[in-house]
């Protein structure tokens, strides 16, 4: 039993940590680099997925995670993860050692501002999504936890993407974003993203069918996977958001349930456990642990809302409905768009649960094969399932 107070435990943890990042500093001003150490991260350390994780795992494919010596950051170090990466906890004295020695780095969002990039280090910034709302020095104001004010938000995310040397784009639209959004002017990466390569792997029958398996998810059901991204102004805390649609999942139930299961997918920033088991048989959770590849590829249908998500299932060419019932407030208000959202969308746009339910039962395919084919000329056609080697030949380039 822990009988300290919590403030003195807070002030401990805060010189403690101030001590490390000293030592820190130290190691960065005395260790050399070594080109065959590479870090990996994706999305602040909370799961194993993404980019780096498509990248780790071609890697590892050509059994070149034993020609390098790899890493993994993860919060949770009991993810199993395959090769030979050693997996190293984030903020812990191990992850600063690695960080000021390793000769590459592959992560999918932005590191703490203490973590410091060395001129003899390479930065590949794969980050996250092709983007529908405002980014970085493209916002006009920040709701977001832990941000003080505008100003100070875009001069931490400005010295940031500084530190980038390569960046991934997946189409010709984000690298132009890209550019003005983080003030990016080095290599840009315009080649599709890693984590949509298995899209073009095992988009066929008898993989969904073993990925249904794996997943445990019913063979003889339509599924639907439910992925909306976070609101800025919805929040714990720093990096830490709610879930929270005013969505009507008893009327779902009672409308799609007999042949239609629903899968739900947070975004990685959303902290909220629900218990969904009064549910069960037709909503399935996927937590953080899950990759959202998989989960497009078992999916018949799904339903987001601004979320980056839509740019790579649309890959699939498979219907996409949006559920934004609250369009006006973060298209004017929250964030804003890089594009009319209500034009391109390809699929049908609603507000409240009953035009959701309408527009899945009464979905035509048809009336959205033009949107849908614009869609995806505009912004999949740099992803041609290779992205990962690229980058590999990329790694192997800077490394030896």
């Amino acid at each position: 039993m822990n009988i300290l107070p919590k403030s003195f435990n807070e002030m401990v943890k805060k010189k403690l940590r101030q001590f490390v990042i000293k030592g820190y500093k130290i190691c960065v001003s005395i260790l050399p680099v070594n080109k065959n150490v590479i870090i990996f991260e994706s999305n602040l350390g909370r799961n194993y997925t993404g980019n780096p994780k498509a990248i780790y795992e071609e890697m590892v494919r050509q059994g070149l995670d034993k020609k390098y010596r790899c890493y993994f950051v993860l919060e949770d170090t009991k993810v199993q993860i395959p090769g030979a990466a050693k997996k190293v906890k984030r903020n812990r004295i191990r992850y600063f050692f690695i960080f000021a020695i390793s000769g590459i780095w592959v992560c999918d969002t932005r590191l703490p501002k203490y973590i410091i990039k060395r001129p003899q280090c390479t930065y590949i910034q794969t980050w996250h999504g092709t983007p529908l709302k405002k980014l970085a020095l493209d916002m006009d104001s920040v709701y977001m936890a832990g941000e003080n004010g505008i100003d100070n938000y875009k001069k931490n995310f400005y010295n940031n993407a500084q530190t980038w040397d390569y960046l991934i784009s997946q189409n010709h639209f984000s690298t132009d974003i890209f550019r003005k959004a983080f003030a990016f002017d080095k290599k840009m990466l315009e080649i599709g993203y890693p984590r949509n390569d298995v899209l073009f792997e095992k988009n066929n029958s008898k993989d969904i069918i073993e990925l249904k398996k794996q997943l445990e998810l019913p063979l003889d059901k339509k599924i639907i996977l439910y992925a909306p991204t976070w609101r800025d102004n919805e929040f714990y805390g720093k990096g830490k958001y709610r879930f929270n649609p005013p969505l009507d999942f008893n009327r779902l139930r009672a409308e799609l349930g007999d042949d239609t299961i629903m899968i739900v997918k947070y975004h990685y920033l959303v902290m909220d456990q629900i218990d969904w088991t009064p549910y069960k048989g037709f909503i399935y959770s996927c937590d953080l642990s899950y990759d959202i590849s998989a989960l497009y590829l078992v999916a018949d249908m799904m339903i987001t809302d601004y979320s980056s998500v839509m740019f790579d299932y649309s890959l699939l060419k498979r219907p996409m409905l949006f559920y934004c019932y609250d369009l006006e407030e973060y298209k004017d208000t929250l964030r804003g768009f890089y594009f009319d959202f209500l034009a391109e969308a390809p699929g049908p746009v609603v507000l409240t649960t009953e035009e959701l339910i309408d527009s899945i039962l009464q979905y035509d395919a048809s009336a959205f094969v033009e949107k849908q084919e614009a869609f995806y000329q505009k912004y999949n056609h740099a992803d041609d399932g290779r992205a990962s080697q690229k980058i590999i030949e990329l790694i192997q380039h800077i490394a030896d």
